[in-house]
């Protein structure tokens, strides 16, 4: 999920990062010059004095300017701010003190080092948790730590596996449902159904169906007024009469996360299925770490976010794999190679290196998190040169660093190979589509063995380009990133298509 303002940007054409012990240089002050000035002899090595503030924009009075800027084009704005001031900008806009962090090296010590002195930004919770409840995405302290310990162990590498088969199906059927060939297929509309099929067979075992449909239509209007009360100082009520139509989407949503946590309760202990929401029960008997209502607030959010994150990198990656035809002929030569007429397994997967390079470069280019969830440090911060005091809002724009060209030569083209083995090092936490630190995505596994399977199954079938005289869409930022308008695709069968 990202701190969400509305956005247009001009991308044309990523996995994770695991928690691991921070390098003793991390600690050191680093240089975090300008890309403009980044050859100037001077580099900034000195610790600033108390009370000094990193360069920034001018602010009027309130600085609500600078708001109305970044509503309008919120990575336009951060990117001519970056470029103008370098990788640590001051926004002053009353009342609050943000600093945009955009050098890799401090995004990672921020999210890493100084993980225990920071909660996310109270607007952002506070609109999610209308949906989310108090769920792992918006908990902190020990209620997080006790959610996400209760949680981890289902959405470990091990336990994503046995995940696979359910995937594999999924997309079987999904996949016999489209037509052999078709020159402007909805194949956005496409994915996204079977993404909401996948999770809904993993957290309820539940096949494809009217829940599908409602659900998709449910998500996408509470997606927009949560993108919307981002602007506002304060929620209204939602019996306020113009709320009517989120008032319905989250009656629909929490009525299927009940209806299907009550048949779940209904069945005896031993005729529960082995999903996401039996695990969730046993944790809850296991441990007493979940109540009831935990589980339902944690299933909404693995449906909610475990869908809508893997449908959105599924679509730009279709996108990525459409506009370059020589990057999908070298995948699904490697698909024939390893796989042959097989489905991907467990035991393949790892063997697929280019179509996770093609992922992976797709979350490059479309992370679908363009910003982290802004910060607050609850104390006082040293952050490289600059001593930063309690309360200190941080904003990490993971779209700027991934498309920074000092770390990724000619960022707006997609070059998968970027991921190969030999390839060149890029610095640490300039790559975090998952974001870094202890509050990493938990789904991270499962959504790259989702995506894999699905890309590589799609791949196996058909042949996607470009219809003629199409535009390259313009991603918009509503909770995740989207094509501004609904993506279509020409499709036709693959020579060796698997029936």
């Amino acid at each position: 999920m990202s701190f969400a303002f509305k956005k247009r940007c001009g991308c044309r054409s990523s996995i994770a990062l695991e928690i691991t012990t921070l390098h003793d240089a991390m600690n050191m002050p680093s240089e975090h010059q300008c890309p403009f000035h980044r050859h100037s002899s001077t580099a900034a090595t000195s610790v600033r004095p108390p009370g000094t503030w990193p360069p920034g924009p001018e602010a009027t009075l309130t600085g609500w300017g600078l708001l109305v800027d970044m509503s309008r084009d919120l990575l336009g704005a951060l990117s001519a701010w970056q470029k103008a001031y370098g990788d640590v900008v001051h926004l002053r806009i009353w009342p609050e003190h943000d600093v945009v962090v955009a050098d890799p090296q401090l995004a990672r010590e921020l999210l890493v080092t100084h993980h225990d002195a920071l909660i996310r930004w109270e607007r952002a919770i506070s609109v999610f948790s209308q949906v989310h409840g108090h769920s792992v995405l918006t908990a902190e302290s020990e209620s997080w730590r006790t959610r996400r310990h209760a949680l981890v162990h289902n959405f470990s590498p091990k336990a994503v596996q046995g995940f696979s088969p359910t995937i594999v199906k999924a997309a079987t059927q999904a996949f016999a449902r489209w037509p052999r060939e078709d020159t402007d297929w909805p194949i956005e509309s496409a994915l996204t159904m079977l993404t909401m099929d996948v999770i809904l067979q993993l957290m309820f075992s539940s096949n494809i169906g009217e829940d599908v449909r409602v659900a998709e239509h449910a998500i996408r209007v509470t997606s927009a007024a949560a993108n919307a009360e981002f602007y506002w100082p304060v929620s209204m009520p939602d019996w306020m009469p113009w709320k009517h139509e989120k008032r319905r989407a989250l009656r629909t949503l929490k009525d299927l996360i009940e209806r299907h946590l009550q048949n779940r309760l209904n069945l005896a202990r031993d005729a529960w299925p082995d999903d996401l929401l039996s695990r969730l029960l046993e944790a809850r008997e296991d441990a007493s770490a979940l109540s009831l209502q935990n589980v339902r607030d944690e299933c909404m959010t693995v449906f909610l976010a475990g869908h809508e994150t893997t449908a959105a990198t599924l679509v730009w990656w279709a996108w990525c794999m459409a506009s370059n035809p020589e990057a999908q002929r070298i995948a699904r030569d490697e698909l024939q190679r390893v796989l042959q007429s097989s489905a991907p397994a467990v035991e393949t997967l790892p063997e697929l290196h280019y179509l996770a390079q093609t992922i992976k470069e797709t979350l490059r280019c479309y992370p679908v998190a363009p910003l982290l969830i802004s910060r607050r440090a609850t104390r006082d911060i040293q952050l490289g040169e600059w001593a930063l005091p309690a309360r200190t809002l941080f904003m990490i724009p993971v779209h700027l660093m991934h498309h920074d060209p000092r770390w990724f030569p000619d960022p707006k083209a997609f070059r998968p190979e970027r991921f190969a083995p030999d390839a060149q090092e890029v610095p640490r936490g300039a790559y975090i589509p998952f974001g870094a630190g202890p509050r990493v995505c938990l789904g991270q596994h499962l959504a790259m063995t989702e995506m894999t399977v699905i890309a590589a199954m799609l791949l196996q079938r058909f042949v996607l380009s470009v219809p003629e005289g199409s535009a390259p869409p313009r991603p918009v930022l509503n909770v995740t990133l989207r094509p501004d308008q609904p993506m279509h695709l020409a499709i036709t069968r693959a020579n060796a298509a698997i029936a």
